[in-house]
């Protein structure tokens, strides 16, 4: 089921990304360079365990993971955080736990499944 996730993406678009690093509380300078910085999104796959890392010329990021189970991440702004990723309906859904709040992040691939956008 996730073999359309798999291979390298460029970010295309992340809607109300502003939004929402300013009610996590990324400081302004942060939060701009941030919304320039262009994404390199790899995806794959090793028997169970799937692998995302997420790459700029900004900061680096990966994860690793067996879907639909909760895993321990340490987020690019180092919140610490229990994820659990799904898939539903065409869409790799990413959902992080923290000290009684939620954020859900929804990766979907838009396009032909060329690596050419998510």
């Amino acid at each position: 089921m996730a073999e359309p996730f798999l291979g390298t993406w460029k970010l295309v678009s992340s809607e109300n990304f502003e939004d929402y690093m300013k009610e996590l509380g990324v400081d302004f300078a942060a939060r701009n360079i941030a919304g320039l910085v262009k994404l390199t999104v790899s995806i794959s796959v090793d028997g169970k365990t799937m692998t995302i890392r997420t790459e700029s010329s900004f900061q680096n990021a990966k994860i690793s993971f067996k879907l639909e189970e909760e895993f321990d991440e340490t987020t690019a702004d180092n919140r610490k955080v229990k994820s659990t990723v799904t898939l539903e309906n065409g869409s790799m859904i990413q959902v992080q736990k923290w000290m009684g709040k939620e954020t859900t992040i929804k990766r979907k691939i838009v396009g032909e499944q060329n690596g050419s956008g998510m």
